[in-house]
């Protein structure tokens, strides 16, 4: 029998080459061998998303960029978090076993507190209860499927680790295994993919190369990519150039020892560099951005899939559900 794996993709802006090399492609390996399950973190995006119309807009693009992707539906459970109300009735009975201090130690709450206090400014300012209690509406995500494994970038395994303790706190309480508990599958082969400034590739930063832009704009960004001064006859080293690390993840071996033997010997400036990886990034993605544009194009296929996905995924959830109101008297 297979182990259990679940994903969430918070819709917040557009999927971007970080994206794909860092959580779609090894989504799309991790449904080979787990039993998945993948969602659309709709309600986490409210804490940053107040319009109405760009999150509906950013939950189908998100959809239709992992389907794009190679998600299979038929392989792996894949639901908007909105369509399963028992996700948030189990939110409901585990705040009543998470201790406000835990909560005060998750890092997203630290790092907005810190920066209050940097700027000089209340605390708690522009803090919600959205932002505060994120950790427990993330551990019902994973609780509610009893999900074996959670894969997640070294800097998102507290998350984990407090879906951990509060699943073991109900357990304790009821002396029950009602609740499974999760482990942190930390993705230590997943590629750092360096953005337009060279640092990692970032919404946050805005040094992004969204994946399904149209092939003119993908390239005057590529061609934004920031060099350094060298100029076309002077040999360059391969290995510190973030168009050669980006390069690196779209081409073949040959091609890659080629680039990097032109760059070695001199008489090749940036642009051609950036030329060179505006061909192979753009003969990967052109597929990709096909279907992406077909599945955005029949919202209504879309929607049927999320919700044949969410179809079945609401009787696992409710017997998760059934399990706990009946261990803890109101069923």
């Amino acid at each position: 029998m297979k182990k259990i794996s679940l994903t969430g993709i918070k819709p917040t802006g557009q999927l971007h080459i970080g994206n794909y090399f860092g959580a779609i492609k090894p989504a799309v390996e991790l449904a080979k061998t787990y039993d998945a399950r993948y969602f659309i973190a709709d309600y986490h995006s409210l804490n940053l998303i107040k319009d109405p119309k760009q999150l509906s807009s950013l939950i189908r693009e998100v959809a239709a960029g992992w389907l794009a992707g190679g998600l299979n539906p038929d392989e792996v459970i894949f639901y908007r978090q909105s369509a399963i109300p028992e996700v948030f009735e189990l939110t409901t009975i585990l705040m009543a076993f998470t201790a406000k201090g835990l909560m005060n130690r998750a890092h997203a709450y630290k790092a907005s507190v810190q920066e209050n206090i940097e700027k000089q400014s209340d605390s708690d300012a522009g803090i919600n209860m959205g932002l505060y209690t994120y950790p427990v509406l993330m551990a019902a995500d994973i609780l509610l499927f009893d999900s074996n494994v959670v894969p997640v970038g070294r800097d998102q395994v507290q998350h984990v680790e407090m879906a951990q303790d509060i699943a073991q706190a109900l357990n304790f309480n009821y002396k029950k295994d009602l609740l499974v508990v999760p482990e942190a599958s930390v993705q230590e082969q997943v590629a750092v993919v360096p953005g337009l400034d060279g640092r990692k590739m970032s919404k946050s930063y805005n040094n992004t190369i969204p994946l399904f832009i149209p092939e003119n704009q993908l390239k005057k960004l590529i061609m934004r990519i920031v060099t350094n001064s060298q100029g076309v006859d002077e040999p360059k080293d391969p290995e510190s150039s973030q168009i050669y690390q980006l390069f690196k993840l779209f081409a073949s071996a040959d091609e890659q020892k080629a680039l990097a033997d032109r760059y070695r010997a001199g008489g090749m400036g940036w642009g051609e560099a950036k030329d060179a990886l505006f061909q192979v990034v753009n003969r990967e993605v052109t597929p990709l951005r096909e279907r992406f544009n077909a599945i955005m194009d029949d919202p209504k296929k879309l929607d049927d899939i999320l919700k044949q996905g969410a179809d079945k995924a609401r009787p696992i959830a409710a017997r998760t559900v059934a399990r706990l109101r009946k261990a803890i008297g109101i069923d």
